[in-house]
């Protein structure tokens, strides 16, 4: 008989054959474990591999790859594959070193960025070369990120000015950060999108139906995190004025406003100055010019649209501003104080080196 038919008598220890038998009954083990283990158990005492082969429904070089491995390293070793030398060579280092200079450099053509096709001709390597150098180096070209540097004159005392606020606000008064979110439209979807499902997003109609826009003015409580707003068909002067009184009218007597806001026309206009001269508690910090981020109420916009806005479908304004104040209530219930954790010091200094890059110091 053929000797290869003989099964190697494993002589299971105990403690390996429990482990085994546990492999094989759990319903969590990976399949490919399951045969392995029983290939072990079944080779504990002189029996044919062809017999072992059978029963367990694999090809008998099977059977003596795994009785070796079981004898070599232990029930470890029928857990865990052996690595294989990938059968594509590794690129040379100057290879890699070409596509990462190509990269950082404009493609030729009027294309305006490298896909991982384009560069693929361009340096000689596959698709998927490409993706994996990028990938190791933190390269993205097909990402932009949109930015703009502020050259207001006072940058620094502004920034130092409206971070302080956040940072240390004074005792015994509010500090509010105010701002509109224009041009809020009111699109209503021309059919029902269908519901998420397993493997399948949810779903609205790429076409919709315009029903007009609404300007939301808002002031974010930097202390309590909670929002006073309102909604008004335009942003001019006379409606900013109406939303200073609704907010006027809403926090305690007494306390000094200090309020944080951007350079919009409507905020400098001269019956808004002279409100405040009329209002000798409530104090303006305006924000450098192109720095929008440090508004803080600019977060909770971002919230808004992401959560209730870019999906919603409205039926008029009317539908779209009572959305808008319910999820204002709805925040408001869980909110939580602003913290600013950005230090103002690191903020300027980045500045100046992104100046500096872009030539732009002046």
């Amino acid at each position: 008989m053929d000797v290869s038919q003989w099964a190697i008598d494993l002589k299971l220890a105990p403690a390996d054959r429990n482990r085994l038998e546990a492999l094989v009954r759990s319903g969590n083990t990976p399949q490919k474990l399951v045969p392995r283990a029983r290939i072990a158990l079944l080779s504990d005492g002189m029996r044919l591999n062809g017999a072992i082969a059978r029963e367990v429904g694999v090809a008998l070089p099977t059977v003596h790859r795994w009785q070796n491995r079981f004898q070599e390293q232990g029930v470890v070793g029928l857990l865990r594959d052996k690595t294989r030398p990938s059968r594509i060579p590794p690129l040379a280092p100057e290879v890699i070193e070409r596509v990462v200079e190509m990269t950082l450099q404009y493609p030729p053509g009027e294309a305006t960025h490298w896909s991982s096709r384009t560069m693929a001709v361009a340096s000689g390597v596959s698709g998927t070369s490409v993706r994996r150098i990028w990938r190791a180096h933190g390269l993205q070209p097909h990402r932009v990120r949109t930015f703009k540097l502020s050259r207001d004159p006072k940058f620094v005392e502004k920034v130092q000015d409206a971070v302080g606020l956040y940072m240390d606000p004074p005792q015994h008064a509010l500090v509010l950060s105010v701002d509109e979110k224009l041009q809020i439209q009111a699109l209503e979807r021309t059919q029902p999108g269908l519901p998420l499902a397993k493997n399948q997003p949810a779903t609205h109609t790429h076409d919709y139906t315009r029903h007009g826009t609404t300007t939301l003015f808002a002031a974010l409580n930097v202390l309590g995190g909670t929002v006073l707003a309102q909604c008004a068909a335009r942003h001019r002067h006379q409606e900013f004025i109406r939303f200073l009184n609704a907010v006027e009218a809403a926090v305690p007597v007494g306390k000094v406003v200090h309020v944080i806001l951007d350079n919009y026309a409507t905020h400098k206009h001269p019956k808004v100055r002279a409100w405040l001269e009329k209002h000798p508690r409530w104090v303006f910090h305006f924000t450098p010019t192109s720095a929008s981020w440090l508004n803080a109420v600019e977060g909770f916009f971002a919230e808004l649209t992401r959560k209730r806005l870019r999906r919603g479908s409205f039926r008029g304004i009317a539908d779209l501003q009572a959305a808008i104040h319910r999820f204002i209530a709805e925040h408001n219930t869980t909110a939580k104080r602003f913290v600013w954790t950005a230090d103002p010091d690191h903020i300027i200094t980045s500045i100046n080196r992104a100046k500096r890059a872009l030539g732009a110091d002046q």
